[in-house]
């Protein structure tokens, strides 16, 4: 039988990594957006969806899918669960009817900016103790780890 000794090898502090620290202070702005998008009945994920679709006056779902860079099935389910909720409409093309274009209602359109407010409020709560100048540091060094590693997919959990 052969003992399972464990290595002597020296092994990285969990909070000594960058992604650590990142994921932590991601997981509680992203938890606090959620909580406080509960009284509109939308979800983080229908907030991407309804925020990459406003101020255009439709879009295929095939498009909304690229912009997200969800699947289309999964563009497809939250557009559905917007249909329920009212807040989109889909109609089928006229030149093409295996294609549909999506917009937002009325209703939806007066939403998003209220949702937006609530985005920002959400920000300014986590960054508040940051410079200007440190938050714009920490923005653009966000982003040039997204452009260096040619991440798409916006977040939605």
């Amino acid at each position: 039988m052969t003992s399972t000794k464990p290595s002597t090898q020296a092994l990285s502090d969990l909070k000594q990594h960058a992604g650590f620290w990142l994921r932590f202070v991601s997981n509680h702005v992203s938890h606090a957006f959620a909580r406080k998008l509960l009284s509109s009945g939308v979800t983080v994920a229908e907030w991407v969806v309804l925020r990459e679709m406003y101020g255009r006056d439709e879009m295929p779902p095939s498009v909304l899918a690229d912009r997200t860079g969800m699947t289309r099935g999964a563009a497809s389910k939250l557009v559905d669960r917007l249909l329920g909720k009212q807040l989109v409409t889909r109609q089928d093309r006229t030149d093409d009817r295996r294609f549909q274009d999506i917009a937002l209602t009325p209703t939806g359109r007066r939403l998003v900016p209220s949702l937006a407010a609530l985005a920002d409020r959400n920000d300014e709560q986590f960054f508040a103790p940051l410079s200007e100048k440190e938050r714009e540091t920490l923005v653009a060094t966000l982003k040039k780890i997204v452009r260096a590693h040619r991440l798409h997919k916006l977040p939605t959990e």
